[in-house]
């Protein structure tokens, strides 16, 4: 299993055709052949400490394996999607994650 979790960070004055023009961007990228599972999200309503709520949108994805995800980083719709849309966000923050435990 391959995660890759895409954080982004939005200017101050966005939009909300800004808004919807990354949300709009990142569903076209919902139909690359070697997603297992995506999720668009905002952040939750919840206050720890250790949370972090600064960050506008997440983009969640799911591959079987590392090479899929290489797959997903080199398709035309992803570099149709940065190219369109880096204009949209201030700051993107990735991390990246496979299994720890081996099945």
């Amino acid at each position: 299993m391959f995660i890759h979790h895409v954080y982004f960070w939005m200017a101050p004055d966005a939009t909300d055709a800004d808004r919807a023009d990354l949300v709009a961007g990142l569903q076209t990228l919902t139909s690359i052949e070697t997603i297992k599972t995506y999720h668009i999200g905002v952040p939750a309503d919840t206050s720890r400490e250790v949370i972090e709520r600064t960050y506008a949108y997440s983009w969640m994805l799911m591959f079987e394996t590392p090479a899929d995800e290489a797959v997903y980083q080199t398709h035309p719709k992803h570099v149709q999607f940065v190219a369109d849309c880096k204009h949209l966000w201030t700051k993107v923050v990735v991390y990246d994650a496979v299994d720890a435990i081996a099945s």
